[in-house]
């Protein structure tokens, strides 16, 4: 056997192996709730909609795991995958372990956007609460890509310009949130930010899915180019890498990501910075194989989170992002422990 076919057997075996994972951990997320559902009623259920209709099973059980729980995990997943992936980029044109999704102001901005449709009423009742969020997340990038763009200090600047971007759409949040609001319509929206699959739809999932799909897709089209970023800006330009291009790219990719995930569910934290490490302890830094790694753990990941948050607590669900935040930071502390982060700042 040639090394490419040996190559190529073992690529699709990993394939194989991942989309199991994927799809037992969307049957379980499916079937485990405060109603437990056996996965055999779980796994007829979808094969019967796939079929075009439901026959010989309990319609409330259909109903619950079809149009509830079914489209909650596929987003969890996509989001997972898409936060994680824009971790794994962002800490590879930045240099920084330090780095996620949020960092560029995005998640700020979509607080600020959702804020200004449910309480100022923005858009005169035709805009929704995502729409809003997703205009305010685009807002907060354009300005923190002008203010870096306005700096001139490369990656460093877009670390500063996203913090003082996230500085100034949260304090516009919490002013809006404090003048304008309600008890009820500030305690809405805490729980907004905080994270909340509880909405979620297949209308959501039709558009998790895809732009999940699509920015893993052109990541991994410019994985020999994040390999190269490893070494900093100055030895991939000299190996040939268009630097300017790539970063446009790459960074706007992530951007879209997070900012389509943000205005469907929340701010979720701490998985585009714990997972794109953990997936290193376990695949190495080759981008080849450790982005396609990185959107399996975090979609996993966050169904798994999703799950505890509906079950953790009898009766009550808890934001998913009090959940990713409670395992979170502990396994972030562990990482940083027993293993110190070999990139650094700087070009």
């Amino acid at each position: 056997m040639t090394p490419f076919a040996s190559a190529s057997l073992r690529g699709l075996a990993v394939g194989a192996v991942c989309l199991t994972l994927l799809v037992a951990a969307l049957l379980f997320g499916a079937a485990i709730g405060e109603t437990r559902i056996p996965l055999e009623t779980v796994a007829r259920t979808v094969a019967s909609h796939l079929r075009g209709g439901v026959h010989g099973i309990d319609p409330i059980d259909a109903g619950i795991v079809w149009n509830y729980r079914l489209s909650r995990a596929v987003v969890a997943a996509a989001c997972g995958a898409a936060l994680a992936v824009s971790g794994v980029v962002l800490q590879s044109l930045l240099r920084n372990p330090l780095a996620d999704p949020y960092l560029l102001g995005i998640s700020a901005g979509a607080s600020y956007g959702a804020v200004s449709v449910a309480i100022l009423g923005l858009g005169g009742g035709f805009l929704s609460l995502s729409v809003g969020a997703l205009g305010g997340a685009l807002l907060a990038f354009g300005f923190v890509v002008v203010l870096a763009f306005l700096s001139g200090r490369g990656p460093t600047a877009i670390i500063l310009a996203g913090i003082a971007g996230s500085q100034l759409f949260n304090a516009l949040t919490s002013f809006v949130v404090t003048k304008s609001a309600t008890a009820d319509e500030a305690r809405g929206i805490m729980f907004w930010l905080l994270g909340n699959l509880s909405g979620v739809r297949w209308p959501d999932a039709w558009l998790a899915v895809p732009v999940a799909l699509f920015g893993l897709t052109v990541c991994l089209l410019h994985s020999r180019a994040l390999d190269a970023f490893a070494f900093g800006t100055h030895a991939a330009a000299a190996l040939g890498i268009a630097v300017r291009r790539v970063q446009v790219v790459m960074i706007g990719t992530t951007a879209l990501m997070t900012a389509v995930m943000v205005s469907l569910v929340g701010s979720i934290g701490f998985v585009g910075l714990v997972i794109p490490h953990a997936a290193r302890l376990i695949v190495g830094v080759r981008h080849g194989i450790l982005l396609p790694t990185a959107a399996l753990v975090g979609a996993v990941f966050l169904i798994g989170a999703d799950v505890l948050s509906r079950t953790i607590i009898a009766g009550q669900v808890l934001p998913i992002g009090v959940m990713t935040a409670l395992f979170g930071a502990p396994a972030f502390a562990l990482i940083l422990v027993h293993r110190p982060a070999q990139t650094g700042g700087g070009r």
